[in-house]
C-alpha cells in the first residue's frame, strides 16, 4: 500500500489562497467608503496564516524534521516556518504603513490587497519548494503579481514605463531560468531538487550541460536579486512604481529570493565540484554589486533611486554570505536577509509618512530640518540610517561584520577587503541624509501626522533595529538552527 504523504505543510498556502479567493469576491459587494473591510481581512488573512504555520510546526511536525509532501515537490522544515512567519509579518507592516499613502492615490482598491495576497502565496511556495517546477510556479505567481502592482496607478506615465521595463526583462530572466532548468533536468534526469543533489553526488559534475545550466540559474537568480550585471531593472522600477509598491518589491521578496537561492544552490547543487562553479560567480556578482551599487547611489538625488542602488550593495553582501558556504556563511546571509527586510520597511515605511496628497518625500532635499519638524521621526530615520551605513550599535553592523567573519573564516580575506573598503564608501550617502535632518534648514513645514498605528508600528520597527544590534543572539541563533535543520 503506497504511503500517502500528509498535506498539513502546506496548509498556509491553501488557507491563504482560500482567502485570497475570499477578498476577490468580497471587494465586489464592498463600496468604496467602507473599503477598509477588505484592509481588515487581508490583515486578519495574514495573521491567520501565520497562526496555521505556528500550529502546525509546534503541533504537526513534532519531531522538527523536514516533511515533503505533494509527490517530494512541496517540504515543510524549520527554515520554511521561520521565513514565512517573517514575510507575514513584513507584508501586514507594509499594508500599514501604506494605506494612508494608497488612500491618497485612488489605490486602495480590492486589486492592490488581492494582487499582494497572490505575490505573498508566491512567496510561500518558493520558500517551500522542493523541485524545480514549483520553484518556477512560486517565482511566477509573485512576478506577475509585482508586475500588476507596479501598473496600479494607470494615470502615472512613471509607473506604467516601470511597469514595462520590469516586465520585458524579468521575463527574459525568467526565460533564462527555465532554460537553465531544462538543462539541469537533461544532465541529472530529474526535477526533484533532493534527486538532483544525489544523481550530481553520484556522478560527479564533469556534465558540460550541467555547468552551462548552472549558469543560466545563476543569471536568473542574479536578476530577481538584483545583483550586477542584471540590476538594470531595479532603480527605473523603484523610482517609478508608487512607494508603497517600491516598499513591497524591496523588501519581503528577497526573504524568498534567499531560499530560492538555498533550495536551488545550496540543497540541489552543493556538492564539492559544483560548488566551485557557482561560487566563483557569485564572487563575481558579489564585487560587481558592492562597487556599483555604493559609487552609483552617491550621485543620486531622489531618495528611492539611492535605496534601489542601496539595494545592490546589500545583495552583494549577501551572496558573500552564500559564498562563504557552511553553517556559519548560510546562517550569517539568512540573519542579513532579515535585518535587510526589517531596515527597509522602516525606511520605505518613513518615506510614505512624510509624503501627502500631492507630494512625493522621494527627493533627498524634502529632509532637509527633520528634527526641527519631528525630533522623534528624525530620531527614528537616522536609527535607520545609521543600521543600513552598518555603525554600531545598529544590527546593520552586527549583520555585516557576521557576514565578513563568515568570509574570513572560509579563506577569502580580499573578499572581506573590498566589502569593508566599499562598505565606508556607502555610510557617505547615509549619513548624508542624517546630515541634511538634522544640520539644514527645513524646506517644508507641513505638519507631519500619520495614523496612530503607523506611529505606533514606525516607532517599534526603528527601535528595533537598536535592540537586535545590542541583542543580536537570539535572531542569529534561530537563524542558525533553521538553516541546520534544512540541510
Amino acid at each position: 500500500m503506497q504511503y500517502i504523504q500528509p498535506l498539513w505543510p502546506a496548509y498556509p498556502e491553501i488557507f491563504l489562497l482560500t482567502m485570497a479567493c475570499v477578498i476577490l469576491v468580497a471587494d465586489l459587494f464592498v463600496r468604496d467608503e467602507n473599503r477598509g473591510v477588505i484592509y481588515m481581512l487581508t490583515q486578519l488573512t495574514l495573521a491567520g496564516c501565520a497562526a496555521v504555520t505556528w500550529l502546525t510546526a509546534v503541533y504537526l511536525n513534532t519531531a522538527g524534521e523536514p516533511v515533503h509532501t505533494f509527490s517530494g515537490m512541496f517540504v515543510g522544515d524549520l527554515m520554511s516556518d521561520v521565513l514565512k512567519l517573517i514575510t507575514y509579518f513584513g507584508v501586514m507592516t507594509v499594508l500599514v504603513y501604506s494605506r494612508d499613502y494608497i488612500t491618497a492615490r485612488g489605490m486602495f482598491r480590492g486589486e492592490f490587497f488581492a494582487l499582494a495576497m497572490f505575490a505573498t502565496l508566491g512567496m510561500m511556495v518558493m520558500i517551500s519548494a522542493n523541485h524545480l517546477l514549483t520553484l518556477y510556479l512560486g517565482l511566477e505567481l509573485l512576478s506577475l503579481s509585482l508586475y500588476a502592482m507596479v501598473a496600479l496607478q494607470r494615470d502615472s506615465g512613471m509607473a506604467t514605463e516601470a511597469a514595462m521595463k520590469y516586465f520585458v526583462l524579468g521575463a527574459l530572466a525568467s526565460g533564462m531560468l527555465l532554460y537553465g532548468m531544462s538543462m539541469i533536468y537533461g544532465a541529472a534526469g530529474s526535477l526533484e531538487i533532493t534527486r538532483i543533489a544525489s544523481v550530481i553526488a553520484d556522478e560527479g559534475a564533469k556534465n558540460v550541460v550541467l555547468v552551462f545550466g548552472l549558469v543560466f540559474l545563476v543569471a536568473g537568480i542574479g536578476f530577481k536579486l538584483g545583483a550586477v550585471p542584471f540590476h538594470m531593472w531595479l532603480p527605473d522600477v523603484y523610482h517609478g512604481a508608487p512607494t508603497a509598491v517600491t516598499l513591497f518589491i524591496g523588501s519581503v521578496p528577497k526573504l524568498a529570493a534567499f531560499a530560492f537561492v538555498i533550495r536551488l544552490l545550496v540543497q540541489g547543487l552543493g556538492t564539492e565540484e559544483i560548488q566551485a562553479h557557482w561560487q566563483q560567480m557569485l564572487a563575481v556578482m558579489a564585487v560587481l554589486s558592492l562597487i556599483v551599487g555604493n559609487v552609483a547611489a552617491i550621485a543620486q538625488t531622489n531618495i528611492k533611486r539611492m535605496l534601489a542602488y542601496s539595494t545592490i550593495s546589500h545583495m552583494g553582501f549577501l551572496l558573500i554570505g552564500i559564498l562563504a558556504g557552511g553553517l556559519n556563511g548560510y546562517a550569517s546571509g539568512m540573519f542579513y536577509v532579515v535585518v535587510y527586510v526589517l531596515m527597509n520597511l522602516g525606511t520605505f515605511g518613513m518615506i510614505m509618512l512624510l509624503s501627502r496628497d500631492g507630494f512625493e518625500a522621494d527627493n533627498l532635499d524634502d529632509y532637509k530640518g527633520l528634527n526641527q519638524r519631528s525630533p522623534w521621526h528624525a530620531f527614528l530615520m537616522l536609527l535607520l540610517m545609521f543600521s543600513m551605513a552598518g555603525v554600531p550599535p545598529t544590527v546593520g553592523f552586527y549583520a555585516k561584520f557576521a557576514i565578513l567573519q563568515a568570509i574570513v573564516e572560509a579563506g577569502h580575506v580580499w573578499l572581506a577587503v573590498i566589502a569593508v573598503v566599499f562598505s565606508l564608501i556607502g555610510a557617505f550617502y547615509y549619513l548624508r541624509i542624517v546630515k541634511l535632518m538634522y544640520f539644514d534648514a527645513p524646506t517644508d513645514t507641513a505638519p507631519i501626522s500619520p495614523r496612530a498605528d503607523a506611529r505606533v508600528l514606525m516607532s517599534v520597527n526603528g527601535l528595533a533595529v537598536l535592540a537586535f544590534g545590542i541583542f543580536p543572539q537570539p535572531l542569529m541563533s534561530l537563524c542558525a538552527s533553521s538553516i541546520l535543520a534544512s540541510l
